[in-house]
């Protein structure tokens, strides 16, 4: 077999064309910069910076409150204005915060920093998203599929990186990490700005046999069924506190596994997802699909949970086995509610406002990230009883979504995947 031409095949086959191809290269680019600098951050402020816990722990939260406002402001800009301009606009200014944080250890200006930072980070994932929303159409899940397995790929790759500046411990060490955040940013602008500018939705034609598409209010915060939606969204993201927080803790407190395994299970998870994120999309491709995706995405969660509570059995090896089995099934539920949302958050949103709508989705994993250490540290807290109850409470959020975004009888049902004139 000619492998090149193999390859070569593959890289045509993704949706978007060569602009698609062209995004999914600044998703490597991006994430690789990430990946150097969100597992050190903290080490630079403490060691680089000489910042106090206290001061570190006020920067983090302050930021990370500013970077919860980046999701619906830049959904709401990126309705206005030409959506690579101002994507490119925003890895400006996630570069210059980079570099800004290198020239001071002045606490109130590493703040504003940071938050700056916080700020274009949240808007630019979100507006990334409506990128390919807009340049894939109908193939819009296949190509989110296929981001995020490159985006995995990449900060896997920085993450490594990371790891072996951090074995030389210097000072400069830490710098040229952030340094390479940085540059990482400016190659993301140069390379949108090659990016042609996707034509945003003009009229909507409903497919062969699908349901008439819904006429919503083009302002999501009047939409109460799409709040609803964010919200459970916003328990169905838990699984990223899980992998941050909770299994590492779980694991050396709780457990008789062997400290060691914690790296393994987040590179089980990082293998897990670059390897079946691609194919398990297929199985979400449309609006119903997607749907019925919720009830064994209920079942997984649910099973995840009784899992990880059975490692806490006695034993190195049941705890290892046990361990690596909530893994495998925390992965694969993210996995299948990547899926799921993103299809969801495209399709229950009026495509004259998918910015203000995305925007207001991206509130989902940003509270989550404020929510999502307390409910797992309550869940060890709890002991094996916690995370049982922690499992069910995602499944039967699950089956919540799954009857919110049922398709409504009459002549407002829930809308399928659009097909707009411009995308074809």
């Amino acid at each position: 077999m000619d492998w090149s031409r193999h390859r070569a095949a593959l890289w045509e086959r993704i949706p978007g064309g060569i602009d698609g191809r062209r995004m999914l290269s600044v998703a490597f680019v991006d994430r690789t910069g990430s990946g150097l600098w969100e597992a050190v951050s903290v080490l630079y402020f403490s060691y680089v910076a000489g910042l106090s816990l206290a001061q570190i722990g006020t920067l983090v939260a302050v930021s990370g409150a500013v970077g919860i406002a980046g999701a619906p402001i830049g959904g709401r800009i990126a309705d206005r204005l030409p959506l690579t301009r101002v994507l490119v606009g925003l890895q400006v200014l996630r570069a210059l915060a980079a570099f800004a944080l290198l020239t001071t250890d002045h606490f109130v200006l590493l703040l504003l920093f940071a938050s700056a930072a916080s700020f274009g980070d949240r808007s630019a994932n979100i507006l990334t998203k409506l990128y390919a929303a807009r340049i894939a159409g109908t193939d819009r899940v296949r190509y989110q599929a296929v981001s995020r397995t490159v985006a995995n790929a990449g900060w896997a790759v920085g993450g490594l990186a990371a790891a072996g500046a951090l074995a030389i411990g210097s000072t400069s060490a830490y710098e040229w990490l952030l340094a390479g955040n940085a540059l990482s940013f400016l190659g993301s602008a140069l390379i949108t700005a090659l990016c042609a500018e996707p034509r945003t939705p003009s009229r909507t034609v409903a497919r062969s046999g699908d349901p008439a598409v819904e006429q919503r209010a083009a302002n999501p915060w009047r939409d109460h069924r799409y709040l609803t939606f964010v919200l459970t969204e916003t328990v169905l993201f838990l699984d990223d506190a899980v992998f941050k927080v909770g299994l590492p803790l779980w694991t050396v407190h709780a457990t008789d596994a062997p400290h060691g395994l914690v790296p393994l299970l987040l590179v089980i998870n990082n293998v897990m997802v670059v390897g079946l994120q691609v194919p398990l999309a297929r199985f979400g491709t449309t609006t119903p699909a997607a749907r019925r995706l919720l009830l064994p995405l209920s079942a997984v969660f649910a099973a995840a949970g009784v899992t990880i509570a059975a490692s806490a059995t006695h034993g190195a090896g049941p705890a290892t086995a046990f361990l690596v089995a909530a893994t495998a099934a925390f992965t694969l539920a993210e996995i299948i509610h990547a899926t799921v949302s993103w299809e969801l958050s495209i399709a229950l949103a009026p495509d004259h406002a998918q910015g203000a709508y995305l925007g207001v989705h991206g509130l989902a994993q940003s509270v989550q990230r404020s929510i999502g250490p307390l409910a797992v540290t309550a869940a060890i807290a709890t002991g094996p009883a916690g995370w049982i109850a922690f499992g069910t409470v995602i499944a039967a959020t699950c089956l919540a979504q799954h009857r919110l975004v049922r398709p409504r009888s009459g002549p407002t049902p829930l809308s399928v995947a659009p097909v707009t004139v411009s995308e074809h």
